[in-house]
């Protein structure tokens, strides 16, 4: 079973993730820690990627895509299916993800929208930020990034809802309680083989 992540920086999707994990044996690709990892690492996709992201903008989707591939190919390929989070943020990037997935004889089957208003995503990213130090996690960047995903990334939205892909959790409510609701949709759609 292969799914998407979806909702704004903040809303979560780090943490519904693992549960995800633990519970389906999935593999977690988050286009964020990819990212990080390469400009820890200071390599020329990484500082590329730092260049966007001090300015709060998406990374350009061939940048992305080219990520994508080669993190699929080396390290998703033997797992029962991908949780993608943070990806894709365009429609450009679905379209994308489509042929990533076709062309390995797969497809995606749901989109979870973890649903939560902007001045919580805002507090939370703020908390975040005190406990872990990430620099991105200030007001101003936050803003910046509510801003883009929601020019930028919620037409997305639409798209998997014409796809009947889309599913909407209310994110803004207990982790279990959240994790409970995105079990039993997903239960519905792909029954998949739940670990032991």
């Amino acid at each position: 079973m292969n799914i998407v992540l979806f909702g704004g920086p903040g809303s979560g999707k780090g943490t519904q993730s693992e549960k995800l994990i633990d519970k389906y044996g999935l593999h977690h690709i988050s286009t964020g820690e990819v990212l990080r990892d390469h400009i820890k690492r200071e390599t020329e996709l990484g500082k590329i990627a730092k260049s966007y992201i001090d300015e709060g903008q998406l990374i350009p989707d061939d940048l992305m895509i080219r990520i994508l591939d080669d993190v699929l190919e080396k390290e998703a390929k033997d797992k029962p299916g991908v949780i993608f989070d943070g990806f894709p943020r365009t429609i450009p990037q679905a379209e994308a993800l489509n042929e990533l997935l076709n062309k390995r004889g797969k497809e995606l089957h749901a989109v979870v929208g973890l649903e939560v208003p902007d001045e919580k995503l805002v507090a939370r990213m703020i908390q975040r930020g005190k406990d872990t130090g990430r620099a991105d996690d200030n007001e101003e960047t936050i803003k910046k990034r509510l801003h883009v995903y929601h020019n930028q990334t919620s037409p997305l939205k639409e798209h998997y809802k014409k796809q009947n892909k889309y599913v909407a959790i209310d994110g803004d409510r207990e982790i279990n309680n959240i994790f409970e609701a995105i079990t039993k949709e997903l239960d519905k759609i792909g029954k998949p083989d739940v670990r032991d």
